[in-house]
């Protein structure tokens, strides 16, 4: 019998490490965001007697005379061809830079921008202009840099203004160099960590990346790189803020033997296709067909896992949603990816990193919590019967969650999808996938109907309140009810009562016989649903 997910993840890991991964950080003015921020700025602090577009042309010229500038000190200039991989260019010339840090090349695109754009007014005597924000095609400059703290990173300097930024780090690289400095000797996973002579201390460094490091990053080279805003626009106060764009927040389970990573995702995908409901499990196969991984006969049309495919396992929330898959066929990386910081209650500045990231793992330890406890959802007596009953939780009356009753099962279904893990739900969230597996419309199934569920849930201590919201998270007591009330009546009890109705078997068997296929049949049915007896 294949081992367990519970077992993989306790008995069989010989890694596990938590880290920010890819960052991708917006810089923007502050004071430059608006047409009056524009007019104060050319008037008031560069003395421009008259506001005109061609004031703005030789400000990018003036940029871009810097950056062609740089190929006399040895800088390669690369254009990109549209729908080029900069990436791959990136890596190309990042194994031919010769230097233990330094800027490798700049790369230079056509791509939109919002910028500030004039329409000409007639006033009273003379022309003026109206300006706004447009969106326009505008040269935009890629600094690739290896750093001696993060590695491989570029930052993204629009050409017009407002001069919009961008900066891609890693988190990984940056903890890869920390360690390199201690003297600490680790095995890379691509981006990520395949063993450490040190694992604490790499963990404790995983925790240490913080705001400040981005901040004193950008700072760095943002003074020595060709920028649009003078030391005096920047000593006057016109500098970029920095926000966060997206950021990755991912924890990484190297397995001892790659075959228990295979072993794991078919557990996941087999044991949650019908409970836990991934948005999509997605099947990525090879680009290129070896000996070792042949294509099928009639191409890639099966729904089978086998040798040479990569599963992946996505739950989708809003903007943000988390992933899970088995990296380079040796770790489990289960990884948050936040796009919208809003969705996790907070604004995008820079500052709310260590916030972001702590509720990031939250989210990855909450999405195993329930692949764990989906095979190790077994009830003791003592437990199930006070479902069963009315009791007196706090001095409140909470009614029974009878099993077998129509809308309690359906609300036990509903708690095992994944579609809640990474941020809880409200009344609003469940009721229609509660009212669409009774079979009701919304009017039947009213919202107080749902109120009245949600408190009995949360009487009997399967649902949480989150303070001061009106959302509500699954506790572990409650995964465990209802993965338990869900497989018993989804792989035991209907496919039992299935059976039942068919044609006995016209072949005379003696009883004991009979009776030891029964017995054997119903092992095998709860070892498939992982549902043991209560020790």
């Amino acid at each position: 019998m294949a081992p367990t997910v519970l077992e993989l993840l306790q008995n069989h890991i010989s890694l596990s490490i938590s880290c920010i991964d890819r960052l991708y950080i917006n810089g923007y003015v502050p004071k430059l965001q608006q047409p009056w921020d524009l007019r104060r700025f050319l008037e008031q602090h560069r003395g421009n007697t008259f506001l005109s577009p061609a004031l703005l042309k030789p400000m990018s010229e003036g940029l871009r005379r810097e950056v062609k500038a740089l190929e006399k000190q040895g800088i390669p200039i690369v254009a990109f061809e549209r729908r080029q991989r900069k990436d791959e260019v990136a890596a190309g010339l990042h194994r031919e830079f010769e230097h233990p840090s330094g800027l490798v090349f700049v790369g230079v695109a056509q791509e939109r921008q919002s910028a500030f754009g004039a329409r000409k007014v007639q006033q009273t005597g003379r022309i003026d202009f109206e300006w706004s924000r447009q969106s326009s095609y505008v040269n935009q400059y890629y600094y690739y840099i290896l750093d001696e703290q993060w590695g491989p990173a570029f930052i993204k300097v629009g050409s017009y203004l407002p001069y919009p930024v961008k900066l891609c780090l890693n988190g990984h690289e940056w903890a890869k160099r920390q360690l390199r400095a201690d003297g600490i000797a680790f095995e890379a996973l691509d981006n990520g960590f395949l063993s450490c002579d040190d694992p604490e201390r790499l963990q404790e460094i995983c925790d240490r990346l913080s705001a400040e490091d981005v901040t004193d990053f950008f700072n760095r080279w943002s003074w020595r790189l060709p920028w649009p805003l003078t030391p005096e626009d920047r000593d006057a106060g016109y500098d970029h803020n920095l926000s966060i764009w997206q950021m990755e927040v991912s924890l990484t389970q190297v397995f001892e033997r790659p075959v228990q990573g295979r072993h794991f995702f078919n557990q996941i995908i087999r044991d949650n296709l019908d409970l836990g409901a991934p948005e999509r499990v997605q099947l990525l196969f090879p680009k290129k067909t070896i000996r070792s991984t042949p294509a099928p006969r009639r191409g890639y049309n099966t729904r089978v896992i086998t040798a040479g495919v990569s599963p992946s396992l996505h739950v989708e929330h809003r903007s943000s949603h988390v992933k899970q898959y088995f990296k380079e066929e040796r770790a489990l990386r289960t990884e948050t990816t936040i796009n919208d910081t809003k969705d996790f209650g907070s604004n995008k500045s820079i500052e709310n990193l260590e916030f972001l990231r702590d509720h990031g793992e939250q989210v990855n330890r909450k999405l195993l919590e329930a692949e764990r406890v989906s095979q190790n959802c077994v009830l003791t007596q003592a437990a199930l019967d006070r479902l069963q009953s009315s009791t007196f939780e706090d001095g409140k009356r909470a009614s029974a969650l009878r099993f077998g009753e129509e809308r309690v099962m359906a609300l036990m279904y509903c708690l095992c999808l994944f579609f809640h893990l990474p941020f809880g739900f409200r009344n609003r969230d469940i009721r229609p996938r509660v009212a669409s597996l009774l079979g009701l419309t919304l009017d039947d199934y009213s919202a107080n109907r749902m109120t009245y569920d949600l408190r009995r849930l949360r009487l009997k201590g399967l649902i949480h309140r989150i303070p001061g919201s009106n959302r509500y998270t699954v506790t572990t007591e409650g995964l465990r009810v209802a993965y338990f009330y869900a497989k018993v009546h989804l792989r035991i009890l209907r496919p039992g009562f299935a059976a039942l109705l068919e044609p006995d078997d016209p072949i005379p068997r003696p009883l004991r016989s009979a009776m030891a296929a029964l017995d054997r049949e119903i092992a095998k049915v709860c070892d498939d649903a992982r549902i043991r007896a209560a020790g």
